[in-house]
């Protein structure tokens, strides 16, 4: 991490406004009809084909926001996944998560699934 990115409480304070005001949303590399990563395209397909709604964000649009993200949530990677304010995490453990069904079951209990 740069001294920059941990340095820039206004970046911090935006993404956390954002989590805050979004039930799900997404930190990726792209936007959701257009993802710009393999791995960010992993994790739309994954909501998308759980009926989620969500609210992508482009951290290639800012290297603020694409450094902020990574010391908000203290974890290296994009893309990242925030469910009701809490980061549940990136490609990999979305991926493992939708395939043993915690990640449905996570999404029905906060009632953000369309048919639940």
């Amino acid at each position: 991490m740069t001294d920059a990115a941990t340095a820039n409480p206004a970046v911090h304070d935006w993404i956390a406004k954002a989590v805050a005001d979004h039930p799900v949303i997404l930190f990726m590399k792209g936007v959701p009809e257009q993802p710009r990563c393999g791995f960010s395209a992993v994790v739309v397909q994954i909501l998308d084909h759980l009926g989620v709604e969500f609210t992508g964000v482009d951290v290639l649009q800012n290297e603020q926001l694409r450094e902020g993200i990574k010391t908000f949530s203290d974890w290296p990677t994009i893309p990242q996944l925030y469910v009701k304010g809490e980061f549940v995490g990136g490609s990999d453990i979305v991926r493992e998560m939708f395939q043993s069904g915690e990640l449905k079951t996570l999404f029905a209990e906060q009632g953000l699934l369309a048919d639940a």
